[in-house]
């Protein structure tokens, strides 16, 4: 018990490690919570005009939901408790300690986390990702899709109905903290890439 413990806890502080952050500060760019949409993730970083510096943001947040379902995987921890050390990394990424319990919105480690739990699953979702950003240029809406198509991909792809609902979980509160995405959407303001 004491163990399961300490692999949800170490999930939570490792997903509370902001790369966004991390990474601009290393970079001498300003705090991309302060520029763009405030959004300390990869898309708000790219925004700076620094590329580098957006993909090793994205890796570094993908990273983090990868390592801690690996690590509880490798470690032998049933399917229910990898399951919560994947909500504990991508909840500390939504509401990280270390900032005032204000973070992203957890695309890259969602994805992270989908990959560990298989390579098919996460390779489904960033296709889908990828088509819906190449078609519409909105990394919100491609988010989106993305995320509402995961547990139906998991459905089909996975054997353990707890990693299904894990799947289900993780994109209901990607779509929740997509929601002000989601009204400028709707509205027609959303800042989409090569769009005016």
């Amino acid at each position: 018990m004491m163990i399961d413990s300490a692999f949800i806890l170490a999930a939570y502080l490792l997903g509370s490690v902001s790369f966004g952050i991390v990474i601009s500060k290393l970079f001498g760019l300003p705090d991309p919570r302060t520029v763009g949409s405030g959004n300390p993730g990869a898309t708000n970083v790219l925004r700076s005009g620094k590329k580098l510096a957006a993909l090793l943001t994205l890796l570094g947040d993908a990273a983090k939901g990868w390592i801690a379902v690996f690590v509880a995987q490798q470690w032998g921890l049933n399917a229910e408790m990898v399951c919560l050390v994947a909500l504990a990394v991508f909840i500390g990424h939504l509401y990280p300690v270390y900032y005032g319990f204000k973070g992203g919105k957890g695309v890259a480690t969602a994805l992270g986390v989908l990959l560990a739990f298989s390579g098919w699953l996460g390779l489904a979702v960033l296709v889908t990702w990828a088509l819906v950003f190449a078609i519409w240029r909105y990394s919100s809406l491609a988010a989106l899709v993305a995320a509402s198509m995961a547990p139906l991909y998991a459905w089909y792809l996975l054997p353990s109905e707890s990693y299904v609902w894990t799947a289900l979980v993780l994109a209901l509160l990607l779509i929740w903290r997509h929601r002000s995405n989601i009204s400028k959407l709707l509205a027609g303001t959303e800042a989409g890439f090569g769009k005016k």
